[in-house]
């Protein structure tokens, strides 16, 4: 019979034992599934059994947790699913840098954090390289990332603008038949990136900067015969590029500028039988030291946790089916 193991810990703080245990006890519940133990608030103790390793595993969980807490961060569900990996790998205690940390700070003063250690790298690739590549899916912050380290570049006056852009091949031969005019055709396929931009400047500042060209939004297109000098430069959606476009895009790049290039090369919606020009890119330039390669994974995902659980089942599905063909 494994050894099995009763402790009890100290609640300092019922407010806070409350909050960790979530609405109808839903995180405790979590805990326990995942941690396999058994959780009991008695008076000013909790109760933690099991066996002795699913033990120790749930009481170290429940202190970076409750530290967190005392900290103002948020919990819920992805958090608490993050942190127990991270403690079966014996990285608990790396967590604690990337969640104090602050990115940047929206315009209503709400500080921005990496949620995860991949986040983490990803914030250090950009402030460490004049060109970065980032491909994971979505909900691991990739886009919002970089906009706000892009915005606390302009502020602190490293750049003179901000140039963000997308390729709008999703629209096709389509765009000519959409309502009004050029800009309008494209604005659904920017939407994203005004969305972000809101949160870190607002709606005033972000319209007198458009309005003095020192926040240009375009489609890829619009980048061509351009040198994009002490310039932030954000290219969204990359794995929609041609070869033939991010050749151009890289090419842009001019003195005193820095580029993030995200994207994630399993949801391209180029032509069948068309190259994904990031996943080329990737290939060709990843022995260039200079060059920042960051991969964030389904543990990135920082949406709601079934947006995890999603991203998961497609990549045992996609693993599945190469396993298949090539058997």
């Amino acid at each position: 019979m494994a050894d099995q193991r009763l402790i009890r810990l100290p609640v300092e703080n019922t407010d806070l034992a409350v909050t960790l245990f979530g609405m109808n006890d839903q995180n405790a519940a979590l805990l326990e599934q995942e941690c396999g133990v058994s959780l009991a608030m008695r008076g000013s103790e909790l109760t933690l059994s099991g066996e002795a390793e699913d033990v120790e595993l749930a009481q170290t969980v429940i202190t970076k947790l409750t530290e967190a807490l005392r900290r103002g961060d948020a919990i819920d569900r992805t958090r608490i699913r993050y942190v127990i990996a991270l403690a079966r790998e014996g990285k608990a205690d790396m967590i604690d840098e990337a969640l104090q940390r602050v990115v940047a700070i929206t315009h209503r003063g709400k500080p921005i954090r990496c949620k995860t250690l991949g986040q983490q790298t990803y914030v250090k690739a950009i402030r460490d390289h004049s060109l970065t590549f980032a491909v994971g899916p979505a909900g691991t912050g990739k886009t919002y990332l970089a906009m706000a380290l892009a915005v606390l570049a302009l502020k602190n006056k490293e750049v003179e603008r901000i140039v963000l852009t997308r390729p709008a091949v999703e629209a096709g031969e389509r765009l000519g038949f959409l309502p009004g005019d050029l800009t309008q055709k494209i604005d659904p396929y920017l939407r994203p990136l005004y969305d972000a931009l809101y949160d870190f400047m607002g709606v005033d500042s972000y319209q007198r900067l458009v309005e003095r060209g020192t926040l240009e939004i375009a489609p890829l297109a619009y980048m061509r015969g351009r040198t994009l000098s002490n310039s932030f430069i954000i290219l969204d959606e990359a794995q929609n590029t041609t070869s033939e476009q991010m050749k151009m895009f890289l090419t842009r790049l001019g003195m005193g500028s820095r580029a993030v290039v995200t994207g994630d090369i399993t949801q391209t919606d180029l032509p069948a039988g068309k190259r994904s020009g990031l996943a080329e890119a990737i290939e060709i330039l990843s022995g260039i030291q200079e060059i920042g390669m960051v991969t964030l994974t389904g543990k990135d995902v920082v949406r709601h946790e079934l947006v995890q659980k999603i991203v998961e089942a497609y990549d045992r599905h996609s693993r599945h089916s190469a396993g298949g063909e090539t058997a």
